[in-house]
Formats: structure tokens, sequence, C-alpha cells
């Protein structure tokens, strides 16, 4: 390993922030169709809804460490790799877009010259404290010292492998960047970062950017009290030159017709494919492989990249197997389709 990679931090430690774990945060919201004074909610209700009960026998009794990652081969075998770097680009088209994997749910895009990061997590361990929940199986594919200037932050949701206290106060000293998030998620965030909460379809620009956060088919919660009580959802960017899309974390729903129907067809969709087995506890909140393809295609998606797997181990299913499964699922359809990749961490995309 070279000095200066030595120095980069392509992981940090987890912030403390347990206290999110026994808050029960109240806000002052009208209510709506998927809030009802008190908490969020999804338009279509889970026709199979499990219990805390049914929660907790499974994460009691599952054997949380099957993916059996040698850590230190997989971060020797990254570090030995040659990889890209992303740079400023401040005389870039608006046409010039660069996607790049950095793991999980964080990916950097690159439009013209502005650069957003989604649901940036660099932290060791996706839970409340360092040393508490999913360990981070992999480096991130991009250490924080090589990132270019950061414009924004898409912030779907407060679940631990999206919201990263200890990431978010890094970039905010770097960048001072906005964070665009839905309702609520504010309240868990140190007060000096500069939040813009929204709510489904309400919209902000960002110079001749429109930044909309979208539904999505999930839960929120950092403990057992706040469950539900700050909103979740995705973002689209719309641009004369393309719609990008992100999805945050969701099950399969009508969500993803409505957004194309409003939105048009994005030029790269962000589609998690991870965590989602045992399927009878996840299929509400998560998509699995087949149902991520048909997301795809339920937007038209120009090209889609797969994300939400590889990095934490949420869930049952084996590290590969989203992967295999959606390659198993792509092979049942026409060869004309839109391609819909698996990028592996510091990867990039030219869309």
């Amino acid at each position: 390993m070279n000095p200066k990679t030595q120095k980069a931090q392509f992981q940090i430690a987890t912030e403390s922030c347990m206290k999110h774990t026994w808050t029960k945060p109240v806000f002052d919201y009208l209510a709506s169709d998927h809030f009802n004074g008190e908490k969020f909610f999804n338009t279509l209700r889970n026709p199979e809804p499990f219990t805390r009960k049914d929660m907790l026998k499974w994460i009691m009794t599952r054997k949380s460490d099957t993916w059996k990652v040698d850590r230190e081969k997989e971060y020797q075998q990254f570090y030995a790799a040659s990889r890209s770097i992303p740079q400023n680009r401040p005389l870039a088209k608006m046409d010039d877009w660069l996607v790049w994997f950095v793991g999980h749910a964080t990916v950097l895009i690159q439009i013209g010259p502005y650069n957003f990061l989604t649901d940036p997590v660099w932290a060791e361990y996706a839970g409340p404290r360092q040393g508490t929940g999913p360990r981070r199986a992999c480096p991130a594919g991009i250490a924080l010292e090589e990132l270019p200037t950061i414009h924004g932050v898409l912030l779907s949701h407060n679940h631990y492998d999206h919201m990263d206290l200890a990431t978010l106060n890094w970039l905010h000293e770097q960048f001072a960047m906005p964070i665009y998030t839905g309702l609520g998620n504010g309240y868990y965030l140190p007060e000096h970062l500069n939040v813009i909460e929204l709510d489904w379809w309400q919209s902000e620009m960002f110079e001749d950017l429109r930044i909309v956060y979208t539904p999505a088919q999930h839960g929120s919660g950092r403990g057992w009290r706040d469950q539900n009580h700050a909103l979740w959802g995705g973002f689209s960017i719309v641009h004369s030159t393309g719609h990008f899309f992100f999805a945050g974390d969701t099950g399969y729903a009508a969500h993803f017709k409505q957004i194309y129907s409003r939105l048009g067809a994005p030029r790269v969709s962000l589609l998690p494919i991870g965590a989602y087995e045992p399927r009878r506890l996840m299929t509400y909140l998560h998509m699995n492989p087949e149902e991520a393809f048909q997301a795809h295609k339920d937007l038209q998606s120009k090209c889609s990249l797969a994300m939400h797997y590889r990095t934490f181990q949420l869930t049952d299913e084996a590290r590969e197997q989203p992967e295999h499964d959606l390659h198993k699922a792509m092979r049942k359809t026409s060869k004309l389709m839109n391609p819909f990749l698996t990028l592996h961490e510091g990867k990039k995309l030219i869309v």
C-alpha cells in the first residue's frame, strides 16, 4: 500500500448516537394520505403484516454473519487494484454524466459540473455506535479525501445503513453542502448541518436542477420508540439533459410507474437489489432482484445500476446472491431490454 492510500479514509469510526435508540420525536405536520398526525405510513398497506415479535424472533435466532468475508483479504485486494479517482469538472457540459458506485446505497453522481452523494456511509458499522450493527465487509470504493466538491447530499431516510452521522459531519466540515431529506429526519442530525426537509413530490431547485423527493414503500426508525415517525423516500434530479433517479430503500409497489408518469423515463436509475431474505419478513420493505428488474421496466429506465448489496450483511441471503438472481431475472427477457448493471466498489459508469 502506498503512503497516499494509507492516509486516505476508506472507512471511519461510527459516531455514537445511542440516544436515537430510545428517543420518540413528535412532529406537527398536516395530516395527509401518508401521515396520520403521529406517524407516516405507506399508501399500500402490508397485506401480511409482521409483528414486532416476529421481527425480534428473527433477529434473535438468525445467523447474522453467514457471508464469512475475509475482511483483511478484501481490503488488501482493493488497495492493490488500479482504479480511477473522480475529479472536479467545472467546465463539464450538463449532458456529461458520470456515476460512481461507492458501496451499499452510496453513489456519487456527477451531472455536468455538479456532484451529489446518495446516502453517504463511510462508517465501519451501520449502527448507533462503533462495534454495534452490521460491520462493513469491504472498503468504500472512494476515500473521503478523494471526493470532488460535493454540492448536495440526497438522504433517503434514517436507518443506520443510510443515515451516518460521522460521514455527514465530515462532509459538512469540507463542503457545507445542503442535505436534502424527508420530513422529520432533521431531528436526528446535528443543528449545524444544512438540512432541507421535503414531503413526497415536493421539490427544491439547485441552480438549474430540480430535486424532487419521491415516494417509496419502506419505513423509518433508529430505535424501538420512533418507528415511522420520520419520512422515507427516494429522489429524482430533473434537468433538460435527463432524469436521475435514486430509489432509496423500498419494496416493490406502484410508485415506480407514478414516477415515470410524472417525471419521465430516467436516464439512469439506482435500484436496490439486496436485503430480501427471509422473504416473508422482507417482501414489503425490500425488493428482491426480480422485483428490482420489474421496477427498471416500470420506470422505462434507459439504464439502471444495482445498489444496496455487498457492503453490509443486513439479511439472510448470500453475498453473491443478489447479483446471481438479477442476472437470472434478466435472462428471461428480451436482449433488447435497456441495461441493468452491477458494479463493484470504486467503478464508474458513463451514462
